[in-house]
């Protein structure tokens, strides 16, 4: 699978296992709500800046965003 599009798919995950809106995340990591739904969507390339800022605000280790999704 593609990186960009499993970055997305679990971004996606930890966010609605927190109970957080795309909102609430872009608040966090000073990202735009639109910015956030193409990350999950998989149509934007983040830097690694931006990755951390998604691991910190999800309260995630940096490769969790990486790994393969479960179920």
């Amino acid at each position: 699978m593609d990186a960009v599009v499993l970055l997305g798919l679990n971004v996606r995950k930890f966010r609605k296992l927190r109970g957080m809106t795309q909102e609430q995340l872009g608040l966090e990591t000073e990202m735009e709500r639109s910015y956030v739904s193409d990350l999950e969507r998989g149509t934007r390339n983040p830097s690694v800046r931006a990755v951390e800022r998604l691991a910190k605000a999800l309260d995630v280790e940096l490769h969790q965003l990486l790994m393969p999704v479960e179920g």
